[in-house]
């Protein structure tokens, strides 16, 4: 299979690369702007391999994807390219409006004409699988679980912009028909995450000896996925979903925000002992605007329905991305010195009494 992947040199988007090369031997193309958080050495692995290739394009330029879409006759799109990070769509929304919700339309648009340019039986068996989060869904009470059939919520600029994608993509498959699949993960984590996630940020806020910033009271919980065990989830889908349905993927693995740094503080302690505990370096920050209390996803359907599970707990897959991050400091070096140092993003200015 020929898989065209839009942002394929981001977080996800690059587990998903190596995966479906290595994996499952497949053939990418890979279609990524190249921003900020986009990180080329995450797919030195597959680079120069005969089952890969890379145009550097926006998913906004409809020209580009048309032209790469006929250069390479992908069997199948997976849309992953996004801006994702939320406090950075509260500092900064137009980035979020134009790729994640113009972005899409566009992709789908030019995906559209393709499909319908395919012969029989490349246009029965064509799919475009659209990447989307939990976060769409809003926050849960105490004890609940997203499904697919939860009603949307979104509560920041970032949310609200891939409900709006969601939407899109499933439009598309009702209006005209184009064969669309949709996914809404919890929260991932694993090797080549940009720092300014949670995980990658207290990890090496730690080893700098730095404070490590909890928002509000750290009561928030998240469900935490490794992120290869996503991109298995995510060529399962495509392979094997019901076209029009959705599938919420989750590990199982629903923690405080507060525990989840006390653990990092606890592994790195045992792996890199410092003069005193990390733990002392915790320090609770106003909470970010409109944060939602609680995300836990029940991935019944994908488990019952495709056989899928998560192969990581959140124990082991702590564990091995910490050892990844001690053993790959040339990686995540470069981007902590000239990219991103850790500061405080997505506050709101309070407003002025006139």
């Amino acid at each position: 299979m020929r898989v065209l992947v839009t942002g394929g040199s981001g977080f996800i988007g690059s587990a998903l690369c190596r995966h479906l090369v290595h994996g499952r031997g497949w053939s990418v193309v890979n279609v990524d702007k190249l921003t900020y958080a986009a990180a080329p050495g995450s797919l030195a692995s597959v680079e120069g391999m005969p089952g890969y290739r890379f145009f550097r394009a926006d998913i906004v330029d409809r020209e580009a994807l048309d032209e790469i879409l006929a250069e390479t006759q992908p069997d199948a799109v997976m849309h992953l390219a996004a801006e994702s990070h939320v406090d950075r769509s509260i500092s900064g929304p137009t980035a979020f409006i134009e790729t994640n919700i113009v972005g899409t339309y566009q992709l789908l648009e030019a995906t559209r004409a393709y499909w319908l340019s395919l012969p029989e039986p490349r246009r029965s068996t064509f799919r475009l699988l659209h990447v989307s989060t939990d976060e769409v869904f809003g926050s849960l009470q105490p004890g609940d679980h997203f499904t697919e059939l939860t009603a949307y919520d979104p509560r920041s600029p970032y949310s609200a912009s891939k409900a709006s994608s969601d939407h899109l993509v499933s439009a598309w498959g009702a209006t005209y028909g184009l064969p669309v699949l949709i996914t809404n993960c919890s929260n991932n984590y694993g090797p080549y995450q940009f720092p300014e996630k949670l995980i990658p940020l207290v990890m090496l806020n730690a080893l700098d000896g730095k404070p490590l910033p909890v928002y509000g009271d750290g009561r928030q919980e998240r469900d935490w996925l490794h992120v290869e065990d996503h991109a298995r989830a995510l060529a399962l889908v495509l392979e094997r979903g019901r076209i029009g349905d959705t599938y919420t993927i989750g590990g199982r693995s629903c923690m405080a925000n507060m525990d989840v740094v006390g653990r990092i503080c606890d592994l790195l302690d045992e792996r890199r002992p410092a003069a005193k505990p990390r733990r002392g370096l915790i320090t609770y920050v106003k909470d970010r605007p409109g944060h939602d209390r609680r995300y836990a996803i029940d991935p019944s359907k994908i488990e019952r329905d495709l056989g899928w599970s998560a192969l990581e707990t959140f124990e082991t897959g702590l564990a091995r991305t910490i050892d990844w991050y001690l053993a790959n400091e040339g990686w995540w070096r470069l981007l902590r010195d000239n990219v991103y140092r850790g500061e405080r993003l997505g506050l709101v200015a309070s407003a002025t009494k006139h």
